[in-house]
């Protein structure tokens, strides 16, 4: 059974707080924090990655400092939304190490794409590999971000600790 948020209690929401700072925190220091045994927020913790709760342990990096310091958003109109059209392009941007993240949306546009890429030289390739030779793509628009005033992966956890 995958949890709800309606099932996880004060102490997982805790524990998620924790890790969502810094998920390298000991479970002894967490267990000191959320007032709980090690072995119990050991427990937790392999039940919360277990139900997809915890999707990954990851290191977050600084594209720039990686060599990709564009960020560039992608909007992306298709002529028709049917599976069967999408799904060729659903699985390029899946497969695409360049796109960041992708979300079908509302509105004028079918999917919204953020990619990290190091050159517009490297840009214009990906967009060749994404889209040239797809009927189904209407059109794509550029957006170029010039800086970053907000990035981070925290999901609001309601009737958690906040961490400051």
């Amino acid at each position: 059974m995958t949890p709800s948020a309606s099932t996880l209690d004060r102490f997982d929401l805790a524990i998620l707080d924790i890790l969502q700072t810094d998920n390298t925190t000991p479970q002894r220091v967490i267990a000191q924090a959320v007032n709980l045994s090690a072995p119990a927020v050991q427990r937790r913790i392999q039940r919360l990655q277990s139900t997809g709760v915890i999707r990954a342990n990851v290191a977050v990096l600084d594209p720039e400092k990686v060599g990709k310091p564009l960020t560039i958003m992608v909007e992306v109109h298709l002529e028709n939304e049917r599976p069967d059209r999408t799904a060729p392009l659903r699985a390029r941007i899946a497969a695409e190490e360049a796109v960041q993240q992708c979300y079908s949306v509302t509105g004028e546009a079918d999917y919204l794409l953020v990619v990290t890429v190091a050159s517009m030289a490297d840009y214009e390739a990906l967009t060749r590999r994404l889209f040239e030779g797809d009927d189904n793509v209407r059109r794509f628009r550029t957006s170029v971000s010039l800086g970053c005033l907000k990035a981070g992966l925290r999901v609001p956890l309601e009737n958690g600790p906040t961490s400051s």
